[in-house]
């Protein structure tokens, strides 16, 4: 039995974090991951450090905010050479694996995740199985392209995925007019991602200790649930959500998510419906994590293993009218955040205000490796040991922060701003105590001027002190570049 613990970080692509059963939403099917929570500590309240998956991604293995990394987008690549908890666990004495996407580079020109091996060593990797997205499946290659070529589906997989995008852009098809795949649970891509972390699990036969991350490509869109899990749920079931347009005043960026979104006219039975396909997609990858917890128990690997589960982001599901991502409303901003220790614990609990960068540190000082030497990003193991009625369990963040495209947004236990990056100009905020649902925008509000003045003067200064202009031009020369050529500006 290796001495120091080995730790499998669970990441999935736009899991909001209120689709569990154990957030309280008596929708979600998931049994899986209702254990880890009912045998490990539950934060409800962290938040990524960007609403998309590239930014997102690159806070998580480098410990820095968007505008530190200059990652504001999906059109540019971290610095590989950079800050990478990965490296900094393998320099530790860690094996380092990754099964699933990673979404590290970009990948317009990429023809096979394979060609990038060396990126992902760069960034601490050592042992690689490297997929991609459902919509980048459509035409880079990989060991699951492989997998269905060789039982004859891969035509049927791209040209499903091939449809969902053109149907997407132009407004043919709905998000709950969405068909299943033509893929049996078995051949899917979580089923397979969860199905080969599995296999590596019960072959490690290393004696280092391993950090294995479990990357699924979904939840992400396209909603492609199988039939069978689809079957799971009925739409008169699910949350309606809010059904509430963003109202004046509205930034650009709220404005620019809703034309791209074109969800007008959707009824909120529509939206259920809607909702069904990606709860059940949330199931399918939950089934996925029981295969990896049934081979660390067969292996006897469970009361040597830490186990986290996050996300990059979430998913708007039709709040607000708006789909996927890129806005800094609540189901966008908040993600899972579950911690299994080692033998487990009475679940609870932490009322933390945490984020992704305070991910990355804990999984530093669990490997006891080396910490970043210029990071926000705060341990949570504190909060895991403590006694969940003392204070330190529930210690966490005077703010946090979370970025994308130029925009900036600060959270308080009370309130959200969301500001113009390079001109400071506050453009949403929210009272999330007597607003939860984030329908009165109070940014115009004179009665609230002082309170956008200290959020400014105190956290978005602080912030935004940390930006690298060198990076910030790189992008937005990639950013000038493409609209050029007409592409879309979120």
């Amino acid at each position: 039995m290796a001495s120091r613990p080995n730790i499998i970080l669970i990441f999935p692509d736009q899991h909001r974090g209120d689709v569990m059963g154990c957030a309280g939403n008596p929708a979600a099917q998931t049994p899986n991951l209702d254990r880890l929570a009912s045998e490990g500590v539950r934060f409800p309240r962290c938040c990524t450090n960007s609403p998309l998956c590239m930014p997102a991604r690159a806070s998580l293995i480098s410990g820095q905010y968007v505008n530190q990394h200059g990652i504001w987008h999906n059109w540019n690549a971290a610095d590989r050479h950079g800050p990478s908890h990965v490296r900094n666990m393998r320099d530790s004495g860690y094996h380092t694996a990754v099964i699933g996407k990673t979404h590290l580079y970009v990948h317009g020109g990429v023809k096979d995740t394979r060609d990038h091996v060396q990126q992902l060593y760069d960034w601490g990797y050592v042992d690689t199985h490297e997929l991609t997205g459902p919509w980048a499946s459509r035409g880079i290659d990989s060991p699951y392209t492989d997998y269905l070529a060789e039982k004859g589906l891969l035509d049927a997989h791209r040209d499903y995925i091939r449809d969902y995008l053109r149907g997407m852009w132009s407004g043919e098809v709905r998000p709950w007019e969405e068909p299943p795949p033509p893929l049996s649970p078995e051949d899917h891509l979580d089923t397979y991602t969860g199905r080969t972390s599995a296999d590596w699990v019960r072959n490690y036969k290393g004696e280092k200790p391993f950090y294995l991350q479990v990357c699924f490509p979904g939840p992400h869109d396209p909603f492609d649930s199988p039939g069978e899990y689809r079957a799971m749920y009925r739409p008169e079931d699910m949350p309606v959500g809010v059904m509430d347009k963003p109202t004046w005043p509205v930034s650009s960026q709220l404005d620019n998510v809703l034309r791209w979104s074109a969800l007008d006219g959707m009824t909120e039975a529509q939206k259920q419906l809607m909702g069904t396909f990606y709860y059940a997609k949330v199931t399918l990858i939950d089934h996925a994590i029981g295969l990896i917890l049934k081979a660390l128990e067969e292996r006897g690997m469970l009361d040597n293993t830490w186990i986290i589960y996050t996300s990059d982001h979430g998913e708007m599901l039709g709040d607000h009218f708006m789909s996927h991502k890129i806005v800094f409303y609540e189901s966008a901003l908040k993600i899972p955040c579950i911690i299994r220790p080692p033998e487990g614990s009475n679940g609870w609990e932490s009322n933390a205000l945490t984020d992704q960068i305070d991910v990355a540190a804990t999984i530093l000082d669990i490997g006891s490796a080396e910490p970043f030497e210029k990071s926000d990003g705060r341990s949570l193991m504190q909060n895991v040991k403590a006694a969940p009625n003392t204070p330190d369990a529930h210690k966490g963040k005077e703010v946090v922060f979370s970025e994308v495209n130029l925009y900036s947004m600060v959270l308080t236990d009370r309130y959200k701003m969301a500001v113009n990056s390079l001109t400071r100009e506050p453009l949403e905020l929210y009272d999330m105590v007597d607003d939860p649902n984030e329908l009165n925008n109070l940014v115009r509000d004179p009665s609230f001027k002082e309170v956008r003045d200290e959020l400014t003067e105190r956290h978005i200064s602080y912030l935004l002190g940390h930006l690298d202009e060198a990076r910030l031009k790189v992008f937005q020369e990639i950013d000038a570049e493409r609209l050029s050529r007409g592409g879309r500006r979120v």
